[in-house]
């Protein structure tokens, strides 16, 4: 599991293709490889992967053709900047959300806009996702935990503060980008909830009770 909030930005410095598919090498840049072990998992992107190798400043990652081909990560090349983040501690500050580093899917920056010191992001999700993003809630992108601003049928609005902006790949977004989408696990336990309830239960709980108690819009 992992909070959303970015440790470091790395870079690829290799892909090698291995019986198949790929494994990455990844620069640690400033991320604190110290307390790493072999089998430990690191967001890159959101994505969660597994520690095979490491040295004092990058790490190795094996990638499935699936992970490839459902992720941004199919875009990356040598010298692509990542997000970096090591799995969390049950001492670890929840700055951030709960994040599971499984990728729902992959969205799209249609707009990009400066307001103030702030930056204005407007990204297109997939229909299917819609239902799990909500005004004030929480998103990850590319593993980065954001509050949702708004949203207007399939586009969500987001505000980048300085900060995030200095410290995450979003930096380097322009129109077009495809980044890594994880919704709220919350969002997800709910409608399986709902879906699963004996015909007893569904009285209990509805839409109309999550609603009302601020769960849903």
């Amino acid at each position: 599991m992992f909070t959303g909030i970015i440790e470091a930005v790395g870079a690829v410095k290799r892909l090698e293709p291995m019986g198949g598919d790929l494994r990455f090498i990844i620069d640690g840049g400033s991320l604190d490889m110290g307390d790493v072990q072999i089998g430990d998992s690191i967001a890159v992107n959101g994505v969660c992967l597994t520690v095979i190798e490491f040295d004092a400043g990058s790490f190795s990652a094996d990638v499935s053709n699936e992970t490839i081909s459902l992720t941004s990560l199919q875009g990356l090349k040598a010298g692509s900047a990542v997000n970096l983040e090591k799995a969390m501690l049950p001492t670890t500050r929840m700055g951030g959300h709960l994040v599971s580093g499984h990728v729902d899917g992959l969205g799209k920056v249609v707009n990009k806009s400066e307001d103030a010191r702030s930056i204005r992001l407007e990204i297109e999700v997939p229909a299917e996702l819609k239902k799990y993003i909500a005004v004030k809630g929480s998103i990850c992108i590319d593993g980065t935990s954001l509050t949702v601003n708004s949203v207007d049928n399939c586009i969500v609005g987001l505000n980048i503060v300085p900060h995030t902006q200095e410290r995450t790949v979003i930096q380097h977004y322009a129109k077009g980008t495809k980044v890594n989408l994880e919704v709220d696990l919350v969002a997800r336990y709910l409608e399986t909830l709902l879906l699963n309830m004996d015909d007893k239960d569904k009285g209990k709980v509805n839409m109309e009770l999550l609603t009302r108690t601020g769960f849903v819009e």
